[in-house]
């Protein structure tokens, strides 16, 4: 698919979601074992319909530029639409892979010594990217996509010297990125790919002045050929008290 020469002439605005950290239970233990695993095997509907008009203006983002980052508050859709255009993307042939991504960053509280291998020690932190990739394609497709690697779920310090060609690339949760990670990730795309970028600016959980997010959201927004997306309050699909307290936190 071509994109995007130029951008376009109004600011593009966004949507992200994030979902609760899991806890590790059993040595064994995978994100999609839950008693809803079942639920998320039956026929899905393929089509994801925005729910704002920032929405609307990230998926549109989305198709038409390689590298896209959404920026915006919690509950705006951000990592689900990502995900879901991931998704959407290898199953048209579009993209052979898909590559997932967020820094491994305990949210204020130390969950301590994690048993098992990478993946096992991972998968609380990238529990909702499971989340997500479960909703749209089922427990077993994912599970069967992510042992033949057609999805690669990772953390960022995993990223340095690789070149993502042929893939849907999402990084999540970027604002727990310093500038010089988010630099790294960047600088991975690779041929006929996809990058997304999403984040909120307001809930890093790094020091105070730490994260790079806003500062290359700034930057690339001066390239042509690159989507800023922002997303605000308004874009919010959670609970309508999400928005509120949003205001006022």
């Amino acid at each position: 698919m071509s994109k995007k020469s130029r951008k376009a002439s109004r600011n593009i605005h966004v949507v992200h979601g994030q979902d609760n950290y899991a806890s590790s239970g059993a040595q064994n233990w995978h994100p999609l074992d839950d008693e809803i695993d079942a639920q998320r095997d039956k026929k899905f509907v393929k089509t994801v319909r925005p729910r704002s008009e920032g929405q609307e203006a990230l998926l549109t983002a989305i198709k038409g530029y390689n590298l896209t980052l959404a920026v915006g508050p919690a509950g705006t859709g951000k990592t689900y639409l990502a995900i879901a255009a991931a998704v959407e993307a290898l199953e048209k042939g579009s993209v052979e892979r898909i590559v997932l991504s967020r820094p491994a960053m305990e949210a204020g509280e130390s969950i301590g010594f994690l048993p098992g291998d990478m993946h096992e020690k991972m998968a609380p932190y990238l529990r909702p990217l499971y989340d997500a990739l479960g909703d749209r394609m089922g427990g077993k497709k994912v599970r069967q996509y992510i042992e033949d690697g057609t999805i690669e779920i990772a953390p960022i310090g995993y990223m340095r010297g690789r070149t993502l060609n042929n893939c849907f690339v999402v990084i999540d949760e970027a604002q727990n990125c310093t500038y010089a990670q988010l630099k790294m990730i960047l600088s991975r795309l690779g041929w006929h790919s996809t990058m997304v970028v999403t984040g909120d600016p307001d809930q890093s959980d790094l020091l105070e002045g730490v994260s790079g997010l806003r500062d290359i959201a700034r930057r690339l927004d001066a390239l042509p050929n690159v989507a800023v997306c922002r997303l605000s309050q308004g874009d919010i699909v959670r609970h309508p008290l999400v928005a509120e307290m949003l205001e006022v936190l």
